[in-house]
C-alpha cells in the first residue's frame, strides 16, 4: 500500500492544454487572432452563458459544481469583456430560461437565440472592435441530429445574429461549441474573419478557448474528420437514418477516403486540416526503404515568429488492383514539441508495409479472406493534411503478397451493392459490385471449438486471492463453482447496485453470496467517456469530448490526461471507465459522434489506445465501445447494419484492434445494433473468432446496458444469455438481482444447448480480468489511497458515503422534515423498486417568504433532470408540484436539488403511474 496525490490544479491545467491542443482554427483573416491585448472585446450568443461541456446521454452526465464557459475563461484570463453586453445577455436569459428538455434524449440540439438589435450592436460596435459570436449545439444518445434549422444548420435567430453583428464590427470571430461537424455556409455568407471549432471542453473548456483567442498558445489542432460543403455530399447520406437496416453501401470509401477518390471539390475543409498563429516548413531529412518497411525522417520548422506546434501526417496510396483502394490512406502522424521561432525537430516515421495490406473478402486478388498486399507502386506522402501532403517516398510489390490469412466472419446475408473505383479516361469515377455474402454456419463453428469442461470438484475453500498468489491455479478455482454460481458470474448488477461506488452503472464478479465467499469481488463500471458519471450526486471531473481529443493528434498529451482521469477513477473506487468511445463518424448527423473520435480508424485506435494507456499506469481500464457498427442513435436498438467483410475489417473493426494489439485493451462493450442480422450481444464470430482468435483478445466482454440478444434466424430476446454466453460475451448488463434473474442459463445447461465448458471459459475471463484490478487489491487490504489536494470546497464530494435505500413497492413517502434545503443543496436517496415503471413524483412545502420569491427546485432520476419547478412564498401553507418518472433499474438514484434557500420541505412521496 502507499499514498498517491491527486493534484485538482494540475488536472485543470492538463485538461485546459488538451482543451486548446484540439481547437481547430479554420480561419484567420486581417489580424482577427489572437485578440489584441487591452481592448474591451463584445461577446454575443447565449450560449456563452450556458457552455456546452458535452453532449447529452451517458457520456455527458458528469456532474460538476462549476463549468467554466468562453466569456469565464476570457475574464479569468484578463480580458476585458464588454459589461453592457454581458448585462443584456444575462438579463434576456432570466426572461428566457435555458431548455433543458423533458428529460433522456430530448435536450434540443440548440437555444433560442437572443435578438440582436441593430442599435444595440451599434453602440456596443462603438467600444469595441472585435466581437465574438458563440454557436452552440448538442446531441447524444438515442438522439441524432437532423439536417434542419436549429440542428445541423443555423436557426433563424443565430443567422441574425450573424448578419447584425458583422455589420457593425470590423473583426467577428465565430466560435462553434458543438460536439461534432454543423453546416459551414455561414462562412461564405457572412465572411468571418475567424472561425474555429472549439467542440466541447468539459468542465474548463472555456479556459483552453481563451488561451487560444489571447495568444497564450497558438492553435494546433486538425480536423478528425471532412467538412463538406452540404451534407448530402456525404457517400454515407443516401444510406443512414433508416429505422430497420442501414446498408453500407459506401463501403470503405468513408469520409476522406471518398472524397479524395471521387470528389475533392465537394470539400470545403479537408481531414487533418488546422490553422496556426505561425507557420511551418516540413522536409525530406533520409529515407530507408526495406523488406517490410518504409522509413522517413522529415525536419519541421517553424519559419513564423510565434512560438507553435504542428502535426506532420503520413497518408499511403495503393495500387487500385483488383480490389479498389481509396487515393489515401492515414498511416501515421506525429504532433512536434513546442517550436521556438525558426526552431527544428526531427521525426522519424516506420510504416510496416503490412499495415497497408487490404482485405480480399471476393478472392478477386487470388487469396480470398486474407489481407493482401497488390502487386504495383506505393507511395507515401508527408503533409499537413490530407489535401495538401505531397509524394516523399514510393516502392514496388512487385507480385500480389497474401500478409495474413483469415476466416470469413460477420459477412452480410442479404444482398446489395457496394462502392468500388472504376477507371475512366485516367479518372476514378464512382462504380458498385456485388457484396460477397457469407458462406459459413456460425453454429457448426463454435460447436467445432467448443472448450474441454473442468470436472466440478465443489466448494475446496480455494479463493480468488489463492490465484493471485500462485498458491493455486485459475482452473483449480473455476472448477468449483457449480451450475448457479456460472449463471450468476455471467450478470452484472445495476444500475447503481449498492455493491460497488453509489450512483454508478454497474457491479459484476461477485455479484451474488456464492461468489463473494469464494473471494470474488465486485468490479465497479462508471459511464465514461468524459468523465465518471455518479448519480449520487458525486461531483466528478469533465473531460473534453472524445473529437476535440482526437483533434489534439496528440497521443503523449492524450496518456497524461488519462492519467490523471485513473487516478481519480481509483480515488472514487471505479474500475473501468466505460469509454473510450470508438464509432466511426461515418455521417455528421449521427448524436453520438461527440463521443467518438473520427471519420478515420487509424486515428480512433491510436487515440484510443493512448487514452487506455494513461489509465492502465493508474491500475485502472477503459471499456472501448460500442463493439461493433454503432453508427446511429435513431432506433439503436434494432437497427441492422449491413455492412461487406472488408469494410467492417478496414473501417468499423480497426480501430478496435488496434486499441488491442498497441493499447492493450482488455475490457469491451458490444453494441445495441445487429450486424447482418444478428445482435451484437450474441456474435460468436465478433466476440470469439475476431476478436480473440485473430487478435489475441485476453480480456472480458460486456453488452451495453439491457442489450437485445439473437440467435441467427430468430427473435430478439433479452433473456437469452445462453446465446451471449456461447459468443464468449462474457456479462450482461445489467440485471436488478446478481443472484436472481429470469434468464435461460439454467434451462439451457439442462437441455444441452449451452455447455458447463463455455461458462466455465465465461467466468475465466472475468475472473482473470478481476485479479489484476483495484477490486482486487480493496479485497486484499493492499489498495494504495488516493489523496485529491487543491480541490475546491464546491467540487468536493466523497462517492465513499452510504447512500440510504428505500424500499418502493408502489407507493413511497419520505418525511422532509429534517432534509436541509439550503441554497445549493442536494438531497440524495436510491430507490429499491420492486414494481418497474412509471412513477408520479410530488414534492410537497412550503415557504414563509414573500409571494414574489423564487425556490427553484430541480429532481434529477439517474442523472436526468426528471422534473423542474419553482415554488414562490406560500404564506406557510404546504403547496405540492408533479413530475414523473421512469424507474427502469431496481436501483434508481433520485437527486433533488435546491437552487435558492427558503423552502421547508414536507415530503416526497412517489406513486406508480
Amino acid at each position: 500500500m502507499s499514498k498517491k496525490i491527486l493534484d485538482w490544479n494540475k488536472y485543470i491545467e492538463k485538461s485546459a492544454e488538451t482543451v486548446s491542443e484540439g481547437i481547430v482554427m479554420l480561419r484567420n483573416e486581417n489580424n482577427a487572432l489572437p485578440l489584441p491585448r487591452d481592448e474591451e472585446i463584445a461577446v454575443f450568443g447565449r450560449i456563452q452563458l450556458h457552455y456546452y461541456k458535452s453532449g447529452t446521454g451517458s457520456g455527458g452526465l458528469v456532474n460538476v459544481s462549476k463549468v467554466v464557459g468562453v466569456t469565464d475563461g476570457l475574464i479569468e484570463r484578463g480580458v476585458k469583456v464588454n459589461e453592457e453586453l454581458l448585462d443584456i445577455y444575462k438579463k434576456w436569459d432570466e426572461e428566457n430560461p435555458f431548455d433543458i428538455g423533458a428529460g433522456w434524449g430530448q435536450e434540443p440540439w440548440s437555444q433560442i437565440e437572443m435578438p440582436v438589435e441593430d442599435s444595440v450592436a451599434a453602440r456596443i460596435a462603438e467600444k469595441c472592435s472585435t466581437a465574438i459570436a458563440i454557436i452552440g449545439r448538442t446531441a447524444g444518445e438515442e438522439q441524432d441530429n437532423r439536417n434542419v434549422k436549429g440542428a445541423y444548420l443555423l436557426s433563424e435567430g443565430e443567422e441574425q445574429m450573424l448578419e447584425t453583428v458583422r455589420k457593425h464590427f470590423k473583426k467577428l470571430v465565430v466560435l462553434l461549441n458543438v460536439g461534432g461537424m454543423i453546416d459551414m455556409s455561414f462562412v461564405n455568407k457572412y465572411s468571418p474573419d475567424a472561425v474555429l471549432y472549439i467542440w466541447q471542453g468539459g468542465m474548463v473548456g472555456g479556459l483552453g478557448t481563451a488561451d487560444i483567442l489571447t495568444g497564450k498558445t497558438a492553435p494546433s489542432g486538425k480536423l478528425p474528420d471532412t467538412i463538406a460543403y452540404s451534407v448530402s455530399d456525404y457517400p454515407s447520406d443516401k444510406y443512414f437514418g433508416d429505422t430497420e437496416r442501414n446498408f453500407y453501401a459506401e463501403d470503405i470509401y468513408v469520409g476522406y477516403r471518398y472524397f479524395e477518390t471521387f470528389a475533392p471539390e465537394k470539400v470545403m475543409y479537408p481531414f487533418g486540416f488546422g490553422l496556426s498563429y505561425t507557420q511551418f516548413d516540413i522536409t525530406p531529412v533520409a529515407s530507408e526503404i526495406s523488406a517490410d518497411k518504409a522509413k522517413l525522417t522529415v525536419s519541421v520548422k517553424n519559419i513564423g515568429s510565434t512560438s507553435g506546434k504542428e502535426v506532420v501526417q503520413l497518408y499511403a496510396s495503393a495500387p487500385q488492383g483488383k480490389l479498389g483502394k481509396p487515393s489515401k490512406v492515414l498511416c501515421g502522424y506525429e504532433k512536434t514539441r513546442l517550436l521556438a521561432p525558426s526552431e527544428e525537430q526531427e521525426i522519424t516515421f516506420e510504416v510496416n508495409f503490412s499495415d497497408l495490406a487490404s482485405y480480399d473478402d471476393s478472392g478477386a486478388s487470388g487469396h480470398r479472406f486474407c489481407y493482401v498486399l497488390e502487386k504495383g507502386e506505393y507511395k507515401i506522402f508527408c503533409g499537413t493534411d490530407v489535401r495538401s501532403c505531397e509524394e516523399y517516398l514510393s516502392f514496388d510489390i512487385p507480385e500480389t503478397k497474401a500478409v495474413k490469412q483469415a476466416k470469413q466472419a460477420m459477412a452480410p446475408v442479404l444482398p446489395f451493392k457496394r462502392m468500388k473505383p472504376v477507371s475512366e479516361n485516367g479518372k476514378l469515377t464512382i462504380g458498385f459490385e456485388d457484396v460477397p455474402l457469407s458462406e459459413i454456419n456460425e453454429t457448426s463453428r463454435r460447436i467445432d471449438s467448443l472448450p474441454c469442461e473442468l470436472p466440478y470438484t465443489g466448494d475446496k475453500g480455494i479463493k480468488l486471492a489463492d490465484v493471485r498468489s500462485d498458491k493455486n491455479g485459475l482452473s483449480e478455482f473455476i472448477a468449483q463453482l457449480s451450475d448457479y454460481d456460472l449463471s450468476c458470474i455471467i450478470r452484472g448488477e445495476g444500475m447503481g447496485s449498492p455493491r460497488v461506488t453509489a450512483g454508478t452503472a454497474s457491479a459484476f464478479g461477485g455479484v451474488a453470496d456464492g461468489l463473494t465467499d469464494k473471494g470474488i469481488p465486485c468490479g465497479c463500471c462508471s459511464d465514461g467517456p468524459s468523465g465518471m458519471r455518479l448519480d449520487c450526486g458525486t461531483k466528478a471531473f469533465s473531460l473534453p469530448n472524445g473529437t476535440l481529443i482526437a483533434s489534439t493528434f496528440n497521443k503523449a498529451l492524450v496518456t497524461e490526461l488519462f492519467g490523471f482521469m485513473g487516478r481519480e477513477m481509483s480515488a472514487n473506487k471505479v474500475d473501468c471507465l466505460l469509454g473510450p468511445g470508438m464509432n466511426i463518424h461515418r455521417h455528421p448527423l449521427n448524436g453520438r459522434n461527440f463521443e467518438y473520435f473520427s471519420e478515420d480508424p487509424f486515428l480512433s485506435g491510436t487515440i484510443a489506445a493512448a487514452e487506455l494507456m494513461g489509465l492502465h499506469s493508474e491500475g485502472v481500464t477503459g471499456t472501448i465501445k460500442h463493439f461493433c457498427g454503432n453508427n446511429q442513435e435513431t432506433n439503436r436498438h434494432n437497427i441492422d447494419s449491413a455492412v461487406s467483410e472488408r469494410a467492417l475489417r478496414e473501417i468499423y473493426l480497426k480501430g478496435f484492434e488496434i486499441a488491442v494489439r498497441d493499447g492493450g485493451a482488455d475490457s469491451i462493450m458490444t453494441s445495441y445494433n445487429a450486424v447482418n442480422g444478428l445482435w451484437s450481444a450474441g456474435n460468436y464470430d465478433l466476440c470469439t473468432t475476431i476478436l480473440r482468435d485473430e487478435w489475441g483478445f485476453k480480456g472480458f466482454v460486456m453488452t451495453d446496458w439491457w442489450a437485445n440478444i439473437n440467435e441467427r434466424g430468430k427473435a430478439v430476446d433479452k433473456s437469452d444469455f445462453a446465446a451471449m454466453a456461447r459468443a464468449q460475451n462474457d456479462v450482461y448488463m445489467v440485471c436488478a438481482d446478481g443472484g436472481n434473474n429470469n434468464d435461460n442459463t439454467l434451462s439451457s445447461l439442462e437441455n444441452g444447448t449451452l455447455t458447463r465448458a463455455e461458462l466455465q471459459r465465461n467466468a475465466a475471463n472475468i475472473c482473470s480480468f478481476l485479479l489484476g484490478t483495484h477490486a482486487m487489491d480493496r479485497l486484499c487490504g493492499t489498495a494504495d489511497e488516493v489523496e485529491i489536494i487543491n480541490r475546491p470546497d464546491e467540487n468536493r464530494s466523497d462517492s465513499s458515503e452510504e447512500v440510504t435505500f428505500y424500499k418502493l413497492d408502489g407507493t413511497l413517502v419520505i418525511d422532509g422534515t429534517n432534509i436541509r434545503t439550503d441554497r445549493g443543496t442536494d438531497f440524495i436517496f436510491a430507490l429499491d423498486v420492486s414494481d418497474l415503471g412509471l412513477y408520479r413524483i410530488t414534492v410537497t412545502g412550503s415557504s414563509e417568504l414573500s409571494e414574489l420569491a423564487q425556490i427553484p427546485v430541480t429532481v434529477f432520476s439517474m442523472g436526468t433532470p426528471c422534473g423542474s419547478f419553482t415554488f414562490n412564498g406560500t404564506g406557510g401553507l404546504p403547496v405540492s408540484f408533479e413530475c414523473s418518472t421512469n424507474c427502469f433499474s431496481r436501483f434508481t438514484t433520485i437527486r433533488v436539488y435546491f437552487a435558492q434557500s427558503g423552502l421547508k420541505l414536507h415530503s416526497i412521496r412517489f406513486d406508480k403511474a
